[in-house]
């Protein structure tokens, strides 16, 4: 009985983490079959250690999952010379034409979706990245992320400054921004409900007249396609990306956004807009030939 109450709490554990776990991997490494294979590897740790003296598997996990990019970061050839600087990574998107009943509801959304930032992370060094990853993105204290990497709280201060002026030097050659704390809890929200298959954690993230809207291509059937109302909007979106997808953050046009894998493929790309933290749209694109185009951007990258 003591060792199904074990399994059980495993089970749980990955249930409840391993999205979070996933995007913390992906942001540190770019790559979302590494940050799969990652966050399997720890899990496969934790299956081995004696997880009744785990006070906090979720802390465990982040340690465990951090220490493990960090070391294939340091394992990896050095990509900080290539010839492909940050502005070059973007993704054009289309301004999106169509009209709700009120004429003023239209798509607010910046004119490309940018990669800066991953491009950026891959000129730090790998303690700077993963300091940076770990406090300025996913806002996890000092002493944490001095137990991640196996420095002093203080080393990893001087860390994080000398990555922010890294970073705020390459804004001169492109523009992005770091997700808000804000953004960054709700995207965190939105991740996990769809991960689990979740509506009513879905609905608690979305605005009560939520809409969406779904842009397949013009090669398409039907190139444009609008859902309004927070629960039709919810079902669709778990439909879709619910349980077999995996989705992690990126930040897109000062907006919270998200990628869309299946079987580790690029899928889709989920833009949000927000209004008293709650998400007031989602703006998805499909269409392939843009997606093509995104994926090599990341094949580049990782």
């Amino acid at each position: 009985m003591h060792s199904d109450r074990m399994d059980a709490k495993i089970v749980d554990a990955y249930r409840q983490h391993r999205p979070y776990l996933v995007d913390l991997a992906f942001r540190m490494l770019g790559d979302i079959g590494a940050a799969e294979d990652i966050v399997q590897d720890a899990y496969t740790r934790l299956l081995a250690a004696d997880i009744a003296e785990i006070a906090d598997e979720r802390g465990w996990l982040i340690v465990v999952t951090s220490r493990l990019c960090l070391d294939r970061i340091r394992s990896a050839p050095s990509r900080r010379e290539s010839t492909h600087d940050a502005a070059s990574i973007e993704f054009a998107a289309p301004s999106v034409g169509h009209q709700l009943a009120d004429p003023a509801d239209r798509v607010t959304f910046d004119d490309s979706v940018r990669l800066a930032l991953l491009v950026v992370l891959q000129r730090l060094s790998p303690a700077e990245r993963v300091v940076f990853v770990l406090h300025d993105i996913f806002q996890m204290p000092f002493g944490t992320v001095a137990q991640t990497v196996g420095r002093t709280a203080q080393a990893c201060r001087q860390l994080a400054s000398r990555a922010r002026q890294k970073v705020a030097a390459a804004e001169g050659e492109t523009r992005f921004e770091v997700p808000s704390a804000e953004h960054r809890l709700v995207t965190d929200r939105f991740i996990a409900a769809c991960a689990r298959g979740d509506l009513d954690g879905l609905l608690a993230v979305l605005a009560p007249d939520a809409w969406g809207d779904v842009d397949y291509g013009p090669t398409a059937t039907r190139p444009h396609v609008v859902v309004t109302g927070a629960e039709r909007v919810a079902r669709h979106l778990l439909h879709f990306w619910g349980e077999g997808a995996t989705l992690v953050s990126t930040p897109a046009g000062g907006q919270p956004a998200a990628l869309g894998f299946v079987d580790r493929s690029l899928a889709g790309i989920l833009a949000f807009t927000m209004r008293e933290g709650r998400i007031e749209t989602v703006h998805v694109i499909t269409d392939p030939a843009k997606l093509n185009f995104l994926s090599a951007q990341l094949a580049d990258i990782s």
